[in-house]
């Protein structure tokens, strides 16, 4: 199946395309169709289809379209592995992850580039078509693979001789799915009779008697991953294992995930948080490509290099460039300029029946950004709350006369209403949501589509947009960085520091992805004590001193790389990992 050198590919996004409502502007204005070729046809299904042997690129259809609905690409890299497309005109993937037996393969990448394909695939959850216009079948992709590692793999699974477990990135469909106990449903998928062993290792047995549909986001991603392990498989394929997890159940998560691979199995995960990452993978594949349009996996790399090299955005084996910017975690100094105080709030506690939050008085300066570290249910957003008087302290109102603009962490989409007619009813400051908001995230293309209809990424997009063209005082934001990837997570956290430094307000930011508050943050609060129990926050303090005091309670030490600056965790019992607990330095500025 090899393809030329130079391949073209079309793609319409056909959640975007409205034919009833532009008359078949890009069938209209085709030069190939006005001199009576059919380049661009009408499908029975009512919308367009583009001839890819036809096109000439010239990319007029593209800049007609009113839902920016088209994309041409011409590619230069010699892409011989294409393993899947979805169909005419839809999106194509080129290549796959190579499992390793006793190994972790981490895929890193864009959103819409492929990585959940290439796991579902490898799942047997897609049967691959290589051939747009072809039939899906495993003989085709036997073939294309003839003499490589994979060729085995596709022929034992199209015999279902690879037993495969399965955890997916929209976990939220499975209290949909599921009408019952977490017990349960634990029992259902308990294939290795160790359900008790993996309850403890999660912390899932205080839940075990609550339905499965009132069970919080960190709770579900516990229970899905718990699902996964208990299965009796030769694979484990791990979709974005992190979300709604805490710092320390990501890392505990992490060494569950490894110690699958150390009983000899096939793991393969997909994940954003590059920390957790690097922490957890042997190995990694890039994954590179256009948004929706295409994606290519790279060939598989070190941990160090692959990370550092979709940092970079350029693949040395490949030799191929596929980002122009390279992203450096340049946030990394403390910043010598003294700034204006902002407000002072006091000392407080604040009281329920079952948990008590204590909070040390601290002050917060003009255009600051203050990161909040510290597990679930530990106190942080009844800490926001109090402060900006939607709930008494225990000693009542605490009267700072602030405005406050929130961004939850579970972000819950109205049904039957568009991205536009949300913007246009919320009351934003319009120049900054264009200058800003809108040129960053592209909101304006997502304008036609209904909020429901959004991937996580898109909502979070949308939300964090809203919140922060808002007039307010004090900025909370409740893991921002959650369905966002790499990239998106830099730029979410360069648009939340241009805002605040424009309106001269303060943000504060609840994330567990350390990476993520280390760019974006001015200083750190530190929250102590017993999730669920009791709750201290500390006061503001610099990011070397909250991220070592935060990382000496977690028994984990970071360090920075010297290529890109982003902070490393250490594998547990290294070298440096030794040397840096001997020196009482968890984190490295």
């Amino acid at each position: 199946m090899a393809e030329q050198e130079q391949v073209r590919i079309a793609v319409i996004d056909f959640t975007k395309c409205h034919p009833e409502k532009c008359n078949y502007l890009c069938k209209r204005m085709c030069p190939l169709n006005r001199t009576g070729k059919e380049c661009i046809t009408v499908a029975n299904d009512g919308k367009p289809r583009i001839s890819e042997q036809l096109c000439t690129a010239c990319r007029i259809c593209v800049h007609k379209c009113p839902f920016n609905a088209i994309s041409i690409v011409n590619l230069t890299a010699k892409l011989i592995n294409r393993v899947h497309c979805y169909g005419e005109n839809k999106f194509r993937l080129y290549g796959l992850p190579v499992p390793m037996q006793s190994k972790v393969i981490g895929l890193i990448g864009r959103n819409g580039i492929g990585k959940s394909t290439a796991l579902k695939m490898l799942a047997g959850k897609i049967m691959p078509r290589p051939d747009c216009k072809g039939e899906e079948s495993y003989e085709a992709i036997v073939e294309l693979f003839k003499g490589k590692e994979l060729q085995a793999y596709f022929e034992k699974l199209s015999k279902q001789g690879i037993k495969v477990s399965f955890k997916p990135q929209e976990i939220n469909k499975i209290a949909g799915a599921f009408k019952g106990r977490v017990e349960q449903l634990l029992k259902r998928f308990d294939e290795l009779e160790k359900l008790d062993e993996v309850v403890e290792e999660l912390n899932l047995s205080d839940i075990l008697k609550s339905s499965v549909s009132r069970i919080s986001g960190g709770e579900l991603q516990r229970v899905a991953i718990a699902c996964c392990i208990l299965r009796d498989a030769e694979l484990y394929f791990f979709d974005e294992p992190s979300s709604y997890l805490d710092v320390q159940e990501r890392l505990r998560i992490a060494k569950i995930i490894r110690g699958l691979a150390e009983k000899g199995k096939y793991v393969v995960v997909v994940e954003h948080d590059l920390a957790v990452l690097d922490y957890l993978s042997d190995f990694v594949h890039v994954l590179f490509g256009s948004k929706g349009v295409y994606g290519v996996v790279s060939s598989r790399l070190s941990v160090l290099n692959g990370i550092n090299q979709y940092l970079e955005g350029y693949l040395k084996n490949e030799n191929i460039r596929f980002r122009e910017k390279e992203l450096v975690f340049s946030r990394i100094a403390e910043k010598p300029e003294k700034k204006a105080s902002y407000l002072a709030y006091p000392a407080f506690t604040k009281s329920y029946e079952n948990f008590k939050l204590e909070t040390l008085a601290g002050t917060i300066m003009k255009s600051e950004v203050i990161g909040i570290l510290g597990p679930n249910a530990i106190g942080k957003t009844t800490f926001v709350k109090t402060l900006a008087g939607i709930i008494d302290s225990d000693k009542g109102k605490l009267n700072l006369g602030l405005k406050l603009a929130f961004k939850p962490q579970y972000l819950r989409p109205e049904e039957g209403i568009t991205v536009e007619e949300l913007i246009m009813q919320s009351s934003l400051d319009r120049e900054l949501f264009e200058t800003e908001a809108n040129k960053r995230f592209a909101i304006s293309e997502l304008y036609e589509r209904n909020l429901e209809e959004l991937s996580g990424g898109e909502l979070q997009k949308v939300s964090l947009a809203i919140t922060m063209c808002k007039e307010a005082d004090l900025y909370l934001l409740d893991e921002p960085s959650a369905f966002l990837d790499v990239e998106e997570r830099l730029n979410a956290a360069e648009f939340i520091k241009s805002v605040i430094e424009k309106k001269e307000k303060a943000c504060i930011v609840v994330d567990h992805d350390l990476l993520f508050q280390d760019y974006l943050c001015d200083r750190l609060i530190v929250f102590e004590g017993i999730p669920a129990k009791h709750g201290k926050a500390l006061e503001p303090q610099n990011k070397e001193l909250a991220m070592n005091r935060f990382l000496a309670s977690l028994d984990i030490t970071f360090r920075r790389d010297p290529q890109t600056g982003r902070p490393r965790a250490n594998k547990p019992g290294s070298v440096k990992d030794q040397e840096q607990k001997k020196q009482g330095k968890y984190y490295y500025l």
